[in-house]
């Protein structure tokens, strides 16, 4: 108990410390370029403290459960010797991630305003929670597969530079291919799937497996595993576009 405490207090001094930039930047640019006080410093102040509390008890969870509970699993996928299990979990760890990923539902939200503003659907809320649930189904699935993709490159070696250009490579070309509406939303997609969420459980699946592997460096071959989970999306999404402007 004693240890659990030391350690949250750790976590709250860092996370303060990580935030304390943030609020340099703002005082300065508040006293010496708009030569006032912000408005609502209590407010500012009470959130402030709600951010670092949050920031707080996310890393000491992260650190408690969810890196362990994703090592763990992997470790034991690997023992068992079920490749087929273990494609199987990856493709459902990225995609049950990625669809309950905060980021993800408020861009998708966005991105379906923005299309019925520009007349690309219908102006009516079931075609904006249609557009909005296609997209996030769609870059879900992309994450799974890219996940599947990166165990793959784990198990038997590849070379995870020439995936990863071969990829971008590929979103270039597909880029000019797609209606530019989608181009925006597709690279942002891309973004937003490595966020609070997805990150932790995807690391700790990567470094968990690299670890379980004889031959394998956690360090050079358990990591990359984000790189295709951000890569990936932009690839699904650009396709969707394509697909939804031919049909």
């Amino acid at each position: 108990m004693k240890d659990s405490l030391i350690a949250l207090a750790k976590d709250a001094l860092d996370s303060l410390r990580n935030l304390l930039p943030i609020i340099v930047v703002i005082s300065v640019f508040q006293l010496f370029v708009f030569q006032r006080l912000a408005t609502g410093l209590l407010s500012l102040a009470i959130g402030g403290l709600l951010v670092v509390t949050g920031l707080t008890f996310f890393i000491f969870g992260l650190r408690l459960a969810l890196f362990p509970i994703g090592e763990a699993l992997a470790h034991s996928l690997a023992k068992k010797g079920s490749a087929s299990w273990l494609v199987v979990f990856a493709f459902a760890l990225g995609f049950g991630t990625t669809f309950a990923e905060p980021a993800l539902t408020v861009v998708a939200a966005e991105a379906a305003e923005v299309a019925a503003g520009a007349e690309a659907i219908a102006s009516s809320v079931e075609a904006k929670d249609s557009y909005a649930r296609n997209l996030r189904m769609t870059v879900a699935v992309a994450v799974g597969v890219a996940l599947v993709v990166g165990v793959i490159r784990i198990l038997a070696d590849w070379s995870l530079p020439l995936l990863i250009i071969s990829g971008y490579a590929l979103a270039i070309l597909l880029t000019t291919i797609a209606p530019k509406e989608i181009v925006g939303i597709a690279y942002d997609s891309g973004g937003v799937t490595t966020s609070t969420v997805t990150v932790p459980l995807v690391a700790a699946l990567g470094v968990g497996l690299a670890s379980s592997l004889k031959g394998r460096n956690p360090m050079t071959d358990g990591f990359g595993l984000i790189a295709f989970a951000s890569l990936m999306p932009i690839l699904f999404v650009l396709v969707y576009g394509i697909v939804v402007q031919w049909s």
